[in-house]
């Protein structure tokens, strides 16, 4: 890949990243709103952000302030909205806000997903870790980064 490349993908990455940010404004979740995108042959192919599954209410606290256990990642909801469509997640770039956890990796993995793109890094990294030990590029980007 010549210089012009990475630097056009890095710019790519930014602007998705950016997105994935605003779509995650969508999320009702209190402590941590996140978005994600999901983008295959240069087109957005499914979105998602964290909260609660269909017909619930949308609320993802606890009385204590606590993630209710049922709550969605921005990663899942992402994957699974493909899964209700014609197509497929198989040599996609997942663009998410924050780093996936272990969970969700294992959703990445099985999907087929080839690249995961996010802005802040989870406190607790095994997600990345077990995504890399597979092969899968994570790439950190700052979406603040100027075009």
């Amino acid at each position: 890949m010549g210089a012009y490349s990475e630097e056009k993908q890095r710019q790519l990455d930014c602007r998705y990243l950016r997105m994935a940010s605003v779509w995650g404004e969508n999320s009702y979740c209190v402590r941590r709103q996140v978005g994600a995108l999901l983008v295959k042959d240069k087109m957005i192919i499914s979105d998602g952000y964290n909260g609660t599954p269909s017909g619930f209410e949308n609320v993802c606290e606890d009385e204590n302030g606590n993630t209710k256990p049922y709550v969605l990642h921005a990663e899942a909801n992402a994957i699974t909205k493909v899964a209700k469509s014609a197509n497929n997640c198989e040599g996609a770039t997942l663009y998410v806000t924050t780093s996936p956890c272990l969970e969700c990796s294992k959703l990445i993995i099985q999907a087929g997903i080839k690249r995961v793109v996010y802005s802040s890094e989870y406190r607790i990294t095994d997600g990345l870790d077990l995504l890399r030990k597979v092969g899968i590029e994570c790439v950190h980007r700052n979406i603040e980064e100027q075009l």
